[in-house]
């Protein structure tokens, strides 16, 4: 696997975890352990802490009540707490402080800013607390212990797959092709990644004429939408559109999730331009209903319900004091060390697709049959 040197979701049934017995059947070989030293034995009654960010799309709503249910289920005490969106991570940062003074034995940190955590991890670690980094790596710091997450590089490869086999399949035209590029939050060193593996797709095809980029804002730094915000990206959208697309028609846009392809879509309706191909990811409720309706093209699935499990059966084996499962020890570099990790499979998702893929979750597959 590509090695990613760091530096810049989906409603699911909430269904019985099997917290004691997951196995890699259910995301992956089970590799070998990390080898360092971490928080175990301690008692199955201890605390656990969640530190999650806002609540800024369903997956991360859906992960907080995961996790509350699940780890009360293993019999741990679970304390999970958001960073509000009206905050700075500086909210964040006082909920890690205060778990570990508050003795919890490990803190599972989906990071409103992986690159702000540095005190709040290493404090952990030096009172013998095991971090696990969720769904976004913690950077610059040697005292993260696991990374649990989708592979995100491998997210990033299929939205820029899907990009080009929906601009072929609904463009009306032979190539060129006009796309524009979309990324997330600078503050999440996922946005860089899932940006990345898009354009090992892309940027082929841009190099040789096959897609054109017209606004010419092909660098993250022009792409990135702060805070994941939705208005952020339609703003930028409206934008480009003024200022780029009077007489050219937009065939594509890479989106990296679907909250903001919703208002890329939106932006485009608004102008009163063809809706263009448009990517997404997570698997949000409208999204699957407006890929059925046939205006977004595609989402991508990532199951929260096995990604939590997974974060939960870490926790189990450092209570137990056995050896912690990762499948990957070379790819997430985070700056001081590389993080041993766990990586589940995404599955893309298009109309063609969506029964097969939603099979195991009801609450979407019956949105999809709901159009057939």
């Amino acid at each position: 696997m590509k090695k990613i040197l760091l530096s810049a979701t989906a409603l699911v049934v909430a269904g019985a975890f099997a917290l004691t017995g997951c196995s890699s059947e259910r995301g992956g070989d089970s590799g070998s352990g990390s080898g360092e030293e971490t928080a175990s034995g301690f008692d199955a009654g201890s605390t656990i802490g969640v530190a999650l960010p806002d609540k800024t799309s369903e997956n991360w709503v859906l992960a907080g009540q995961l996790f509350t249910d699940g780890l009360e289920k293993a019999g741990f005490k679970a304390d999970v707490q958001y960073a509000p969106a009206s905050n700075t991570v500086a909210e964040q940062q006082n909920q890690i402080q205060a778990m570990v003074t508050g003795g919890a034995k490990v803190i599972i940190i989906g990071a409103k800013d992986g690159k702000q955590l540095t005190t709040q991890v290493e404090a952990a670690r030096d009172a013998g607390v095991a971090v696990i980094a969720y769904d976004r790596l913690i950077e610059n710091t040697d005292a993260v212990d696991y990374y649990v997450a989708f592979d995100n590089f491998e997210v990033g490869k299929l939205q820029g797959q899907a990009l080009l086999d929906g601009l072929a399949e609904r463009a009306g035209h032979e190539a060129p092709y006009n796309i524009e590029l979309f990324s997330g939050s600078p503050d999440d060193a996922n946005s860089a990644v899932f940006f990345n593996g898009a354009m090992e797709v892309l940027q082929p095809k841009i190099d040789e004429g096959t897609l054109n980029v017209v606004s010419g804002q092909t660098e993250i730094s022009q792409t990135a939408t702060e805070g994941w915000k939705p208005e952020n990206a339609q703003r930028r959208m409206d934008s480009i559109l003024t200022s780029s697309y009077g007489s050219e028609t937009l065939d594509g846009v890479l989106s990296p999730n679907d909250t903001l392809a919703r208002a890329i879509i939106t932006s485009a309706q608004q102008a009163g331009k063809p809706v263009p191909v448009v990517t997404g990811q997570d698997s949000e409720v409208e999204s699957v209903k407006s890929i059925m309706e046939g205006v977004q093209y595609s989402t991508i699935n990532k199951d929260t319900t096995l990604l939590v499990e997974q974060a939960i059966k870490m926790v189990g084996q450092l209570q137990k004091g056995d050896e912690v499962d990762v499948n990957d020890t070379d790819q997430y570099d985070n700056g001081k060390k590389v993080v041993p990790a766990y990586l589940l499979p995404p599955v893309i998702v298009t109309k063609e697709n969506a029964a097969e893929a939603y099979a195991n979750v009801p609450s979407l597959l019956e949105i999809v049959k709901s159009y057939e």
